[in-house]
Formats: structure tokens, sequence, C-alpha cells
């Protein structure tokens, strides 16, 4: 299994198994393993960046659903603080760049949550906005 680098400066320590031709990535979230895809290579370095930097792992919430026009959605990873939205964050594979569409998303996601802050992430780039009450001002 060929992994691209992501631009993280840490190096973590994942956990991986195969089975036939699948490879799994251990989740310390959810505890459990997850089909290895891009987007989820990208967020597990997320996951463990935030663990690593003093977020508990009850702060951090993968895979929330929403209701954003009457369709179902998932939220990435949203950091918590104190129980309230704190950082949303969206993920997109590392071959998938990053426009005003996929910002868009995040920020209509956001409508819903309330978050301060979201960052985008292909796990190459990051773009980091915080919300104002009336609009994003970029960082």
């Amino acid at each position: 299994m060929q992994l691209p680098k992501l631009c993280f400066d840490e190096e973590f320590d994942f956990r991986f198994k195969q089975d036939k031709d699948k490879f799994f990535i251990y989740d310390l979230l959810r505890k459990s393993w997850l089909l290895m895809t891009p987007e989820e290579w990208v967020r597990q370095h997320w996951i463990r960046f935030y663990l690593g930097n003093g977020y508990a792992v009850s702060a951090l919430i993968a895979e929330q659903r929403i209701v954003l026009n009457n369709t179902v959605k998932r939220l990435d990873l949203l950091v918590t603080e104190k129980t309230k939205p704190k950082i949303l964050l969206e993920f997109k594979a590392p071959d998938v760049k990053l426009t005003q569409d996929t910002f868009e998303q995040v920020a209509r996601y956001n409508s819903i949550i309330g978050a301060r802050q979201i960052i985008l992430s292909n796990g190459l780039q990051h773009i980091r906005a915080e919300y104002s009450g009336t609009d994003y001002r970029f960082v």
C-alpha cells in the first residue's frame, strides 16, 4: 500500500491491517478499523494532530450527521470545546484541488453547525477561515 506523504510536521504512528486486497486503518475515535480511502488518510492525520495537541478523544466528533436542505450529510470532523462547536473540518483526497466550490460546501455545513473556524484540507494544502457571524476571514 503506497500512501502519499501529507503536509504535517509530526510523524504519526498509525495501525494498519489488510484483508485480501483491502487495507484498513484503526480509528482512535471510533475504536474500529476503517477502510483506507484517500479522504480517510487525511482525516486520520488531523485526528492524530488534534490528539497530539492536547485535545481529548471526547472533543473530536467524526462523521456526525446533519440535515441540510432536507438532505442528510456527514461532517468529516468537528472539534468541540466544552461541547460547543469550535472547528469544522472538511477533507478531500490529496489529488482533489481545493476550490471555491469545496470551500462553499464546508461553509454550508457550518451554517447548520455554527463553528467559529472551518478548515478545508486535502492533506497537502490546508485552508483555514474564521467566521465572524456574517462572513469568513481567511487566516
